[in-house]
């Protein structure tokens, strides 16, 4: 039986104010690893203002 994946892209934008872009990103991968999620890749996206994350579980 194969394995069927559920894909998930997540955009978090560099912010002046807000915390730092790493904690923010390690509080946002904390959550969706609680729901099941696993960080396959990770880019900088749109002239590097934001972080693109690419995630999957199974479904």
């Amino acid at each position: 039986m194969s394995t069927r994946w559920q894909y998930k892209a997540v955009e978090l934008p560099y912010q002046t104010f807000g915390g730092k872009l790493t904690e923010r990103a390690q509080a946002e991968l904390d959550k969706l690893g609680t729901q099941g999620w696993e960080l396959v890749s990770a880019v900088q996206a749109h002239y590097a203002d934001t972080l693109r994350m690419f995630l999957k579980r199974e479904n």
